[in-house]
């Protein structure tokens, strides 16, 4: 059938996945889909026709069925009327006769309905299981095509992360960090430096200051100045 073709050029497309150069295995499960679905739609409307025709055949049968024992009837009816003497025997036999003949017609009508329904209701079973086959593939393929997109995604992910990879200069990222950590020593060294001589001046300030109380003397110097243009004399004080 159409529809296995289709899958064996879906089939075609995963082998040739990985093969550069080739259709679009994407693109071809996606038109094998859609190849499908059309199957699947010309099916479900063969099926559809041949389900009618059992149908009909099936009304058929008991309509010719019907019809066997209306003529039955018939010819019963007319025999008891000739019985009964209310027609003549001849003619009753013959009208009779003639409704036996339209019963045998109709059965054999009835059994040629059969027949064909017999016959319409294997196609119906088997055009059934042709058409569930092509459901279940549809649904299998559109779940692989979900599935190859994904990974289409995650390769072309992978693909352009390891070529911006590629084009990284390992050598070069590498030197510029260690003159960069090298830069960093430097200066932690240089400020630990000006660290030292910043203390080194404090130190010898305090030790000045600890030797002469600058604040003390020349309050003793003011007194002293003070006391001599008061007139005052006397010694300094200890």
């Amino acid at each position: 059938m159409k529809f296995l073709r289709r899958l064996f050029k879906i089939g075609q497309a995963e082998v040739h996945h990985a093969i550069d150069g080739v259709e679009d295995p994407i693109k071809m499960t996606e038109q094998g889909i859609r190849d499908m679905k059309q199957d699947l739609d010309k099916g479900l409307e063969a099926l559809a026709q041949v389900k009618a025709m059992s149908i009909r055949a099936k009304n058929e049968i008991e309509e010719h069925g019907n019809k066997a024992e209306d003529y039955n009837e018939k010819a019963m009816l007319i025999l008891k009327k000739a019985q009964k003497g209310d027609m003549d025997a001849e003619e009753a036999d013959r009208l009779a006769t003639e409704a036996l003949l339209k019963k045998e017609e109709s059965m054999a009508h009835q059994q040629r309905a059969e027949g064909d329904k017999e016959k319409f209701d294997q196609n119906v079973l088997q055009m059934e299981g042709n058409v569930q086959t092509i459901k279940q593939n549809i649904n299998k393929w559109e779940n692989e095509l979900k599935i190859l997109r994904s990974r289409v995604k995650v390769a072309d992910a992978t693909k352009s992360l390891n070529k911006q990879m590629a084009k990284i200069d390992t050598n070069g990222t590498i030197s510029l960090l260690e003159r960069m950590k090298e830069k960093v020593i430097q200066e932690e060294a240089l400020a630990e430096a000006y660290g030292e001589i910043a203390n080194s001046t404090k130190s010898v300030d305090a030790e000045i200051d600890k030797a002469v109380d600058v604040k003390k003397s020349k309050a003793m110097s003011e007194l002293e100045k003070l006391k001599s243009q008061m007139g005052i004399g006397g010694g300094t004080p200890e």
